[in-house]
């Protein structure tokens, strides 16, 4: 309900549903609290309400590939991206410059985040948008 509202009172392009997942048996569920606590709804299923309830962007992080470094979870990205019509940001898993290029083309992800390997200073910004670039990725350099 506050999707709705928050569409209704200041429109889609303010409302950014942060949604954390991890891939279990039974497929990819939502959790709260950091990944502690499961909920009852599925990651295709609710992102795909919450798109008709009017959010205009989806933060997906996977709780699987957060803070490991083995790149992102690109497989769900891309049914994500496939489903929706609006931006996914792809969070969790960044620790080399290749895994920034395969979330892009192969999670066909909007937009990506990471932390450490900025905050640690193991990829600087000005080379990875540099790196991107020559992958055919476009962005802004400056």
């Amino acid at each position: 309900e506050l999707i709705d509202e928050i569409a209704k009172h200041f429109g889609s392009q303010v409302c950014v549903l942060a949604v954390d997942a991890k891939q279990i048996e039974k497929g990819w569920w939502c959790y709260l609290n950091g990944g502690r606590v499961e909920t009852d709804k599925e990651l295709y299923s609710w992102t795909e309400e919450a798109q008709e309830r009017g959010a205009g962007e989806i933060l997906f992080t996977s709780m699987n590939h957060d803070g490991v470094k083995n790149g992102y979870a690109n497989e769900a990205l891309s049914v994500l991206t496939g489903q929706l019509s609006i931006p996914v940001i792809a969070s969790g898993g960044a620790g080399c410059k290749e895994h920034f290029r395969d979330v892009f083309l192969q999670g066909k992800a909007d937009a990506a985040l990471a932390a450490s390997v900025f905050h640690f200073g193991e990829i600087k910004i000005p080379e990875l948008k540099s790196y991107l670039c020559s992958q055919g990725i476009s962005m802004r350099l400056m």
